[in-house]
């Protein structure tokens, strides 16, 4: 028996079983893949090591800073792009990276203008009177509020679609908010940490170094099928029936993958549950042919490939990296269909190859990164933070502050390993 059993060896769950071993706990950690990291994964593809999941870092994020500081971990830059693409008024334009950027300006200021008012400490993000009210305003209804020309407003529209890797119309318009309120309410900084620094030898690294950094045991292509809790403890029975008991348990199943395991919930988790995240998109990495200056596209909210992003040159082509709003919306296994929408803001663009993996239909996640819909905030994240009896959640989805981002699974699994010696001295 254990002390503690950890549900999953994403970045949540190998911070709170480094964390709860260092003090002298005994915690299994059990993992349905066969690798850890979770919805981060270095990887190779396309002639060199990618990112097929979470990937960017920043000194305004403190967790995930803090932990590459410890490790003595190095990021570089993503190229600075130097040209812009972006779709407005029915019409592909083309122009220097600034001038996208400034397009994007006035929308984004009149949009986050109120991001330290209702989150003056982000890492409280309940603590403001009169939140729910907010909570109930989509991101697409406070566009549609803004007085812009009608560019500004189609471009801020799949700016958000990006970054929600979901569509607008039911994106909360609290989770804007907070980005910008974490980012000290700089919309620019929170664009910068967003997808700019990236760590040199990969998430890979940082997921090696938090599990060897502690006594947990780790146990691979262990998938969890049902948790049960009671005055003795909790039991954690695997999927071939194997019964595991422990003092407590952390589970770190994303919001989309914990209904598929038999668990004692409340009702408010399991209505957080139904509910679901808005991310319901892809992550490509596309080869075009021949090398290219650093550029950024933006194309239309509604486009089944939103945005790309000039990454590396590799073997004489440029790698980037894309993101669409609905995995459902086109087959990146089709190079042909990828070719035909980076085309619509880069006409002479030839596809080589493109390479993905799709976390909307991996059952283990069911999402992309975790980004909260209208009420959401207000209405179940105390609840899926409150521990139920010696079970506690951690992870992205969980997370007080960075929410969507390594950081706040970091932050999360730092929380949960607190809460839990808690429990555990209460026994």
């Amino acid at each position: 028996m254990s002390d503690v059993i950890v549900v999953g060896a994403g970045f949540a769950g190998l911070t709170a079983a480094r964390e709860l071993s260092r003090r002298g706990r005994s915690v299994l950690v059990v993992e349905a893949r066969d690798r850890i990291g979770g919805r981060t994964w270095t990887t190779e593809r396309l002639g060199r090591a990618l990112e097929l999941g979470g990937t960017w870092v920043h000194w305004a994020q403190p967790h995930v800073w803090a932990e590459i500081t410890r490790y003595g971990l190095q990021v570089v830059a993503s190229p600075e792009p130097q040209r812009a693409y972006w779709w407005a008024d029915g019409a592909r334009r083309e122009g220097p990276a600034d001038a996208l950027l400034a397009l994007l300006d006035p929308g984004n200021e009149a949009l986050l203008a109120d991001a330290r008012i209702w989150f003056p400490n982000p890492y409280e993000p309940l603590a403001q009177p009169g939140l729910a009210e907010v909570d109930r305003l989509t991101v697409a209804e406070r566009i549609a509020g803004l007085d812009l020309p009608a560019d500004q407003r189609e471009l801020l529209a799949a700016f958000w679609t990006l970054n929600f890797n979901g569509p607008v119309a039911d994106a909360a318009y609290t989770q804007a908010l907070r980005w910008c309120a974490l980012a000290s309410g700089s919309w620019p900084l929170m664009f910068e940490a967003c997808a700019s620094f990236k760590l040199r030898a990969g998430t890979r690294a940082l997921a090696e170094a938090i599990a060897a950094d502690g006594e947990a045991e780790l146990r691979l292509g262990a998938a969890v099928a049902r948790i049960s809790d009671d005055e003795d403890g909790v039991v954690v029975t695997l999927a071939d029936g194997a019964e595991l008991s422990a003092g407590a348990v952390v589970v770190t199943v994303p919001l989309h993958a914990l209904g598929a395991i038999d668990v004692p919930l409340s009702d408010g988790k399991r209505a957080a549950i139904a509910a679901g995240q808005v991310s319901k998109g892809c992550k490509p990495w596309i080869r075009l042919r021949g090398e290219r200056e650093p550029f950024v596209a933006l194309g239309g909210a509604d486009w089944p490939i939103t945005f790309l992003q000039a990454e590396y040159h590799e073997g004489g082509d440029t790698l980037v990296v894309g993101f669409g709003p609905d995995a459902a919306r086109i087959d990146l296994t089709d190079v042909a269909a990828v070719e035909e929408q980076v085309r619509r803001l880069i006409p002479d663009a030839e596809v080589a190859e493109v390479a993905s993996h799709d976390w909307v239909a991996d059952p283990l996640a069911g999402e992309t990164w975790p980004m909260q819909r209208a009420g959401q905030l207000t209405a179940s994240l105390a609840e899926l933070q409150r521990p139920e009896g010696r079970m506690v959640l951690a992870g992205s989805d969980y997370a007080s502050g960075w929410a969507g981002f390594i950081d706040g699974a970091i932050e999360s699994g730092m929380t949960a390993a607190r809460t839990v010696e808690a429990i555990l001295g209460r026994s």
